[in-house]
């Protein structure tokens, strides 16, 4: 409530180092940057580009031409064609020069859009008036979608901050031809139309969510540019190729089977190939899967079901292999004779932790007689008759 009627009265919140304080959390929260130069004195050569963010994921670079104090989570308006839009502050100083070089932007050739002022309380009405219709119209968009019979998926819609232009963000397999609906568009709400086409990807960081791993979707909280993904990254990490498993909420391969590709492709490196068939005097050893990170590969004689599977180190995998070439069989796969086994861990079952019945109620639930009426004794039936 503080920060509304500090707004209302054209005075803006203090800045908060540790999070957003804008009046609009539903803003905040996706990709964010962490600010580690905060407590590092300003430079003589201050930048004046600073960094805001509008709806959802959408963000752009702006240039302080009036040199104006600014801070993390400022409500200000900024150009935009036509017109101007209002957005937060998300980062300014020195930090902002390696954003530009982590997005390819060079100062000298890019041309950036100006900061007007901070929003006033006229502005910030508008604004709110903006947001409250975004959506109701796209509702009523994917409604004409539909009637024009149109392949297309209306998945947000971004007002601008004055109220006279719109960005329709939409999903499309295939090219669209949405000119007629444009005209239709741009009858019924009287504003400016932008169509702006993005992928299943986009359009779940826009949306946001929890993955099955139980944290924020990666693509609406740090990642900026998706790589792609492909089923070698799940087969390379022997992870079952179960489309249910492996897609995530966008209905793609998850993102997060890229992280610790790198780190399985050069732990393989020295290892044979799963292809190659390890002959034996007792038959034909066939691979069937492979412990990466204790280098152990595990082969089965009989390659249809798969089943006995023998664990064999990566060494002695390499010896046999040398030895098929030289034309010579090896009696066995591993002398067990000379394996250590290691102590299994093994753990007292104190509480019946792992009992199915230990829930259940031990005591006999005593039968309730349906009839709840007391039954009159045959002597007193007797003497009323």
């Amino acid at each position: 409530m503080d920060n509304i009627e500090n707004e209302k009265s054209g005075n803006q919140p203090e800045p908060n180092i540790s999070s957003c304080n804008c009046i609009k959390p539903e803003c905040c929260g996706k990709l964010q940057t962490f600010d580690w130069l905060n407590d590092i004195p300003d430079s003589v050569q201050r930048l004046d580009i600073i960094e805001v963010q509008f709806k959802n994921t959408r963000k752009e670079f702006f240039i302080n031409a009036n040199s104006l104090r600014l801070n993390k989570g400022d409500i200000v308006a900024v150009e935009a064609s036509p017109g101007h839009d209002i957005g937060i502050v998300t980062l300014t100083g020195e930090l902002v020069n390696f954003q530009l070089r982590k997005h390819g932007i060079k100062l000298d050739e890019h041309e950036f859009k100006k900061v007007y002022r901070k929003a006033k309380p006229a502005d910030l009405e508008k604004w709110y008036e903006a947001t409250a219709l975004e959506e109701s119209t796209m509702l009523k968009t994917r409604e004409i979608a539909s009637d024009l019979k149109l392949n297309m998926k209306i998945g947000d819609v971004e007002y601008q901050g004055d109220k006279t232009k719109a960005i329709f963000y939409y999903i499309a397999d295939e090219r669209v031809d949405f000119r007629e609906l444009i005209k239709i568009l741009a009858e019924k709400f009287k504003i400016r139309i932008e169509m702006r086409q993005i992928g299943a990807r986009q359009e779940a960081g826009r949306i946001g969510g929890i993955g099955s791993c139980g944290r924020e979707l990666c693509c609406a909280t740090w990642i900026t540019n998706f790589v792609s993904v492909t089923t070698n990254s799940a087969r390379y990490q022997e992870i079952s190729l179960n489309p249910q498993k492996l897609a995530g909420q966008c209905g793609k391969l998850k993102c997060c089977l890229n992280y610790e590709l790198d780190c399985y492709i050069d732990a393989q490196k020295d290892f044979p190939s799963r292809n190659i068939v390890l002959e034996t005097k007792t038959g034909q050893a066939y691979h069937s899967k492979t412990d990466i990170f204790r280098g152990i590969m595990w082969y089965t004689f009989d390659p249809v079901n798969m089943v006995n599977f023998t664990p064999v180190p990566v060494e002695r995998v390499r010896e046999i292999v040398e030895l098929n070439k030289k034309g010579k069989k090896v009696d066995v796969l591993i002398d067990l004779s000379n394996v250590v086994i290691e102590g299994t861990l093994d753990f007292k079952n104190e509480v019946g932790q792992d009992s199915l019945t230990r829930f259940d109620d031990q005591k006999p639930k005593k039968k309730k007689n349906r009839n709840n009426k007391r039954k009159r004794p045959r002597n007193e039936k007797n003497q009323n008759t």
